[in-house]
């Protein structure tokens, strides 16, 4: 039993060295092959690649008969047909593609309403019945929207239309053409963020700002707390007043317009929004672009705190059947824009 096992053992060390002769003298063979063509550079074909990744899975010694290329060169090739191979085996539909119609809206969009962000854009889309996310909008308006280096700017029919039209609480200050100084006076409600009540005027006095909140809150409407800061015009008479309607008063620190949000915010969306793109005339002026601001303010701006809602309600419009198209309607003399679909002609 021992020779025999000998035996058999010398009978596999030779089938095995025969095996080796002959994987070696194929390999040596195919590249003598390679190097006999025409080409003054040995072209590698796939067929080529293909042979010498299938001798490495079933050949050990591979690497000892490579002579035209380099071992990791073979490895390299297995490599790319192992990511084609699972890139065949994993195709699919994938993530569909935004549709034109969609991406062509962003753009005019972008380019229509110089001041707005993604956010604005994607409460828009969302009131005209599309179903994107607001990640997609903000990919779009990097890829197609205005370039980084030229930011758009309102045309000169918007700006001279701001201009040529008859007349124009905490306060906020705006310059006129002639170097005037006139305070803007907001009254907004939390709820809904509502401008209840707003007014201009180049003196303001205590009594002044105390009958603006009389008639921001008439009849039994008064909230039962008012925010404010510690400005000097707010003085005992005002607080009498405020008193006497039923108004608790909510005084910030000293300096920390932090503590009153809401009202610093619709003051920062006013001046980005409207007054930094508008040279104030007078009073009248500041006055009906204010109006003209609050309207497009309350009827038509998607806010972020409503869920890219309408301080008023602004309801979603659906696609209407048949050949229709997405039209621009003009707010606050073409500074922003409503978008709503209507029917082709």
């Amino acid at each position: 039993m021992k020779i025999l096992r000998h035996l058999a053992m010398f009978i596999w060390s030779m089938i095995k060295i025969k095996a080796d002769v002959a994987a070696e003298n194929a390999a040596l063979r195919q590249q003598v092959a390679v190097l006999k063509q025409s080409n003054k550079r040995p072209k590698i074909r796939l067929r080529d690649r293909l042979f010498w990744v299938f001798l490495s899975w079933v050949w050990g010694r591979w690497r000892e008969a490579l002579v035209i290329v380099k071992p990791d060169t073979v490895i390299r090739w297995h490599r790319k047909g192992f990511k084609l191979f699972w890139r065949w085996k994993s195709r699919g539909p994938g993530r569909p593609r935004t549709s034109r119609e969609i991406r062509d809206l962003v753009r005019r969009m972008a380019f229509e309403n110089p001041t707005w962000g993604a956010p604005r854009i994607h409460g828009e889309l969302l009131k005209l019945g599309f179903k994107v996310s607001e990640k997609t909008v903000s990919n779009l308006i990097a890829k197609y929207g205005p370039r980084p280096d030229k930011k758009p700017s309102q045309t000169w029919r918007t700006f001279l239309k701001n201009h040529l039209n008859k007349g124009s609480m905490d306060f906020f200050m705006v310059p006129t053409a002639a170097f005037q100084t006139l305070y803007v006076l907001i009254i907004l409600s939390h709820s809904r963020r509502r401008v209840v009540h707003f007014n201009v005027t180049s003196n303001p006095t205590a009594e002044w700002t105390a009958q603006q909140v009389v008639e921001a809150f008439p009849w039994d409407t008064a909230p039962k707390y008012l925010m404010r800061d510690r400005d000097s015009i707010y003085s005992e008479s005002f607080s009498s007043r405020v008193k006497n309607m039923g108004i608790g008063e909510v005084i910030s620190a000293p300096q920390s317009p932090w503590q009153n949000p809401f009202v610093e915010r619709i003051h920062g969306s006013i001046r980005r929004e409207c007054i930094d793109r508008v040279i104030v005339r007078n009073e009248d002026h500041l006055r009906s672009l204010l109006s003209s601001y609050f309207d497009y303010y309350h009827n038509d701006r998607t806010h972020l705190s409503l869920g890219k809602d309408a301080p008023a309600g602004r309801s979603i419009q659906h696609r209407p059947a048949g050949k229709c198209e997405v039209i621009a309607l003009p707010r606050v003399g073409g500074l922003h824009h409503r978008y709503e679909w209507r029917k082709a002609a």
